[in-house]
């Protein structure tokens, strides 16, 4: 659904008038929150400096960032790619501390928190994953020290104690193991440095009452090897989000015996998720000298919420209260209705709490260990890794107190080996080559319940189970690719590369019990056909990658690419084996690979003797099969789509000034138009949608269908804009005083992938601002953090809420109610930090 020519107008008026603000008031825009950033062969660019020394060397005109986004130290003027780094520096300043929030500072990137299947949805550039299948890779994958990440529970992962991060945005096929067809969020962790370090951090957020600290100790052993010891707790009293809901009672039916049994629900915790986690890492690294270092690190993560899905608001519904509770208005907010499981149904469940209380718990562990050695004529890199996560859950899933849980255990496991070398001979070619090989397997349980319906005949644990479903996936990877690096000219080079992977994966879903008075809806284990599913899957893709880029003086370079990039089919672990929804359930849970194509060109500049930077990048990207889960809201049931296409075109600008007259003072800002639509999809319906809404064809069963080609794809506003400024100085008596405030404005999107008109989230702003004083040898610092101090309400992603919506595809259709994955509210962190 387009933006009418009216809205169109006064979201580019009010973006206009704001950036003229911004220019007259900070002075001009730029890329977001820039600071240095160095890989481990630039350590020394960042380690902390103190005294007389960080007076000596206070910035002066915009800073060089080193990024490593071709698994090389460069500058980031220099790549020809489009990324943005992200300081370590900056991320403390900001607050960045998490990939949702990462993404609240950074055009064209979002991340909505979902409860169950993938838990996560993220998007770049208006392209992503859905968030309802455990089974579907992220579109943007999530890096870290080089490992590939592509499961959405990541977002669950504490970020702390990083040495950077790089956002870099398209497809990537070459340097971060396996592709990602929309971009790359790495993240690199820090690792010891040459001299002793002990910082303490304490911190207390106001909104949701949360208590936290951190503490480092890095210090070298001997000449040769480094320690680095860091660990983070946090605890929440409160919360962001505020349950309203009412106590429930429900009335079972028991199949069995033909009684009636009362249940009794009591709400969920008042303020949600009260956060409890605890993170740690330790790393070694051997640096003997002659080119050779040996870095491992091992890390463990526990997050536990009270309540799943607590950020799920009703947002939008056709009466403005929930259909299935008329007392609960449906008017968005930082406010939510669900209660917990009524407490004998729980303790009679599998992963219940004996008190019913909804809750989400995540446990990861990882081991990493990279090897560098560097040769007069050739870099060579190995990356090991292993890791590890399980998630468990007891959820409210309709999320209005409707009588419908979910209990769940998944758990992931992933090793992978990775190879590398770079040659570096003085001559006008090198290349680089590599392998990876990757085994992973998911496991996958989950119970679903309706409070009307019980069997006391059921096999234990099973008695108020509707249905459970058990899955699995085995997966292993292949993969080499190469690039060959052409000086041309000593202005002109081109690299051309191509990677080759093979992937199998295999799988089986059945649902191992089903109530039987459900077996006409959901097919048992038993069933004689289609009871347990398989999915026996090869996968094979050749993805090249083209650049030239040319720089006619030192402070300009103009680049040209063509990009490819691919990911994997799969397996819908987490769908839903039902008879009103498919005929061919095998088929219809194995989806298959997407792929991305298309150009991309840029110009970098450094202008004024190094006092702004100004970066112009266009880009034009098809994308085929792009994987996107249905959920059908009146059957309580998913299942995976591969739209045929859709195209994602815009321009980003990117300034930063920073005037030589006053060391310490950046302005920056961004301006991007993105325009995704999908180019040939013909896509289900959403619930409710009517004949004359679209919803007018049929599949050779009867299925209904729309025809989505020109819709927007899900979280695709078509402008974003950020603007902000950053100052710091000495103000004598040995004391050091800055602050930044930093906006993000959104033009309006649809939350659906499904072209719901009623998803539509309006343009909005947020406001971030922080403040600090402390020694100019930064022993010690006293901040006050602020973000979405406006208190603003939006929603990334949304859909109809389920068991609301009826008679889709015909001509006297319901509209449901829909539910909006909201954002975070208004935040405040008073924060202590202690460095010796």
């Amino acid at each position: 659904m387009r933006h009418s020519d009216l809205a169109r107008l006064t979201f580019l008026t009010t973006t206009a008038r704001s950036a003229t603000i911004a220019a007259l008031g900070l002075g001009a825009f730029a890329i977001s929150a820039p600071a240095l950033a160095a890989d481990d062969q630039a350590a020394s660019q960042t380690a902390p400096q103190s005294g007389a020394e960080a007076s000596a060397s206070a910035p002066v005109g915009v800073q060089d960032i080193i990024v490593t986004a071709r698994r090389r130290s460069e500058s980031v003027q220099t790549i020809p790619v489009a990324v943005q780094a992200i300081s370590a520096e900056t991320v403390q300043a900001r607050d960045l501390t998490s990939l949702e929030k990462i993404a609240a500072a950074t055009p064209q990137f979002t991340v909505a928190r979902a409860s169950n299947g993938a838990g996560a949805q993220l998007t770049m550039r208006g392209i992503g994953s859905s968030a309802t299948s455990i089974g579907i890779e992220q579109s943007v994958a999530i890096v870290v020290d080089s490992v590939y990440y592509g499961q959405g529970r990541v977002i669950n992962e504490g970020f702390f104690d990083l040495a950077r991060v790089e956002i870099l945005k398209g497809p990537q096929a070459l340097f971060y193991g396996k592709n990602a067809t929309a971009g790359v969020i790495s993240l690199t962790t820090a690792d010891p440095g040459k001299d002793r370090e002990i910082l303490a951090r304490v911190g207390y957020e106001l909104n949701a009452r949360q208590l936290y600290g951190e503490a480092i100790y890095s210090t070298p052993l001997n000449d040769s090897l480094g320690l680095r010891l860091a660990v983070r707790g946090s605890k929440m009293f409160g919360g962001f989000y505020r349950n309203a809901a009412n106590v429930q009672s429900y009335p079972t039916f028991d199949v069995a015996t033909g009684t009636t049994n009362a249940h009794t629900a009591q709400p969920a915790a008042k303020d949600q998720p009260q956060e409890r986690e605890l993170i740690g890492r330790a790393t070694l690294k051997y640096d003997p000298g002659d080119g050779l270092t040996m870095t491992l690190k091992a890390s463990g993560s526990y997050n536990e919420t009270e309540g799943n899905g607590w950020n799920y608001s009703a947002v939008r519904c056709p009466t403005g209260a929930t259909a299935l509770n008329p007392a609960y208005p449906c008017d968005g907010g930082f406010r939510l209705y669900q209660n917990n499981m009524p407490a004998d149904i729980a303790q009679a469940t599998p992963y219940g709490r004996s008190n019913g209380e909804l809750y989400n718990l995540y446990k990861s562990w990882a081991v990493t260990g990279t090897i560098n050695y560097d040769l007069e004529n050739v870099t060579l890199n190995s990356v090991t890794n292993y890791n590890w996560n399980n998630n468990k859950f007891a959820c409210d899933c309709d999320f209005l107190g409707g009588g419908v849980w979910a209990t769940e255990n998944a758990t992931y496991h992933a090793f992978s080996q990775e190879l590398r070398a770079l040659t570096k001979f003085d001559s006008p070619v090198n290349v680089m080559v590599g392998g990876l090989y990757q085994k992973t397997k998911r496991e996958f349980f989950q119970a679903v319940l309706f409070a009307n319906i019980e069997n006391s005949a059921a096999p234990d644990g099973m008695r108020y189970v509707a249905y459970a479903k058990d899955s699995q996936t085995d997966g292993e990877t292949l993969s080499a690719y190469g690039q060959a690096i052409w000086k041309i000219l000593p202005t002109v080079e081109a690299t051309a590369g191509v990677r080759y992977t093979h992937e199998t994966k295999k799988s089986y879903f059945t649902q191992p019990y089903v109530n039987p008075a459900l077996t006409g809806i959901f097919r048992p284990q038993s069933a004689a056909a289609n009871g347990t599913l398989y999915g026996n899957q090869t996968f094979d893709d050749w993805s090249p990658d083209v650049t030239l880029s040319w720089k006619p003086t030192s402070d300009i370079m103009l680049y040209g690419a063509y990009k490819t990039a691919y990911k994997s089919g799969g397996f819908s672990n987490s769908a839903i084996n039902s008879s009103l929804v498919t005929n061919n359930p095998s088929g219809d849970l194995a989806f298959n690979p997407e792929r991305g194509r298309g150009f991309e060109a840029g110009i970098k500049t450094t202008l004024f003797d190094r006092q702004l930077r100004a970066n112009l990048t266009l880009y034009n990207f098809k994308y085929t099969d792009l994987q996107i889960d249905y959920f059908n809201a009146q059957v309580f049931s998913y299942v995976t789509y591969n739209a045929g296409a859709a195209r994602s075109k815009g321009v980003e600008l990117e300034l930063e000034y920073a005037p030589r007259q006053v060391p310490g003072l950046s302005l920056h800002g961004t301006l991007n138009y993105n325009r995704a639509r999908y180019e040939n999809f013909i896509a289900p319906c959403w619930s409710g949608q009517s004949i004359a809404a679209g919803c007018s064809l049929r599949t050779a069963d009867g299925q209904p269908r729309q025809d989505l080609s020109g819709a927007p794809t899900a979280a695709a506003p078509e402008w974003t804009a950020t603007a902000g400024v950053s100052y710091e100085t000495e103000v004598g008596n040995g004391l050091k005083v800055g602050g930044n405030i930093d906006t993000r404005t959104t033009s309006s999107y649809l939350g659906s992938s499904f072209g719901d008109p009623y998803t539509r989230q309006k343009a909005y702003a947020v406001l971030d601002a922080g403040f600090h004083i402390g020694s100019a040898d930064d022993r010690w610092q006293f901040a006050v953090l602020g973000k979405n101090l406006t208190n603003k309400f939006y929603f990334i992603g949304g859909g109809t809420a389920p068991l609301t919506g009826a008679g889709t595809g015909t001509n006297n259709a319901t509209l449901g109610d829909i539910i909006g994955y909201g954002s975070m509210p208004r935040t405040v962190r008073l924060q202590a930090t202690f460095r010796y």
